[in-house]
């Protein structure tokens, strides 16, 4: 199959319950974070882009395994969130997250972006997370100490376009 033929980026109603399981699956987050990645879709389909969450697809059978949502940062010029970023476990290490992370930063591009702002967490789970967004070429901008909790710091990357 064709990877370009799989892309989408219009959500469906189906796709809040996908991205649960694709987030979920990773291992890494809380139930109450998982919860904030499907409102996400949630605000998507009952605003539409005015919800200022765009989100990109790559789907098996019309059933995503891989996502992203991103938007651009308000008050900013050409600054954009990637809030969301995250492939099924049951395919990673296939090069979807780089393949993503690149039609991600097309699409950023195309609508005038600048740059593409990441917060990850600093426990050691997250260590392949963080080699992840360095492999992409982003550039860690800041860390927080005991941000999200005591020993947990907030680290930010930025990828310049």
């Amino acid at each position: 199959m064709n990877i370009d033929s799989v892309w989408r980026t219009d959500p469906r109603p189906a796709d809040a319950a996908a991205i649960r399981e694709i987030v979920a699956s990773t291992g890494f987050f809380h139930g109450y974070e998982i919860d904030v990645a499907v409102e996400l879709v949630d605000e998507r389909l009952a605003k539409g882009l005015a919800s200022g969450y765009h989100f990109l697809f790559f789907a098996d059978e019309e059933v995503p395994s891989a996502y992203a949502c991103f938007g651009p940062i308000a008050c900013t010029e050409g600054s954009w969130d990637l809030y969301w970023i995250a492939a099924h476990a049951s395919r990673r290490g296939q090069g979807l997250g780089k393949r993503l992370m690149a039609e991600v930063e097309q699409r950023v591009r195309a609508e005038g972006g600048r740059a593409i702002w990441i917060e990850t967490s600093s426990r050691a789970i997250y260590e392949p997370t963080r080699a992840f967004y360095l492999a992409c070429g982003c550039v860690e901008a800041a860390r927080m100490k005991d941000f999200y909790a005591a020993g947990d710091d907030k680290v930010v990357y930025v990828k310049t376009l």
